[in-house]
């Protein structure tokens, strides 16, 4: 389920970091969430923060956010 998540990966030139939003989160997690000296590094690392949260929300009881999928027209 964690790679049906969003991840908006945008560089960061003040950081000189790619910087990663999980839309789905952005409501309950301060954004950006993570970031990676690379592309990879930032996927990696978003990976991550997504099964982190998701396992902490499931132990803690707490509603865990449906992915977002795109709808075709």
């Amino acid at each position: 389920m964690i790679n049906q998540y969003s991840m908006i990966i945008q560089w960061s030139s003040e950081d000189q970091l790619f910087l990663v939003t999980i839309p789905e989160f952005a409501d309950r997690v301060v954004m950006p969430c993570t970031h990676g000296k690379t592309r990879e590094e930032a996927i990696h690392n978003g990976e991550e923060v997504i099964e982190m949260y998701l396992e902490a929300w499931q132990t803690e009881g707490e509603s865990i956010p449906q992915p977002q999928t795109l709808q075709m027209v």
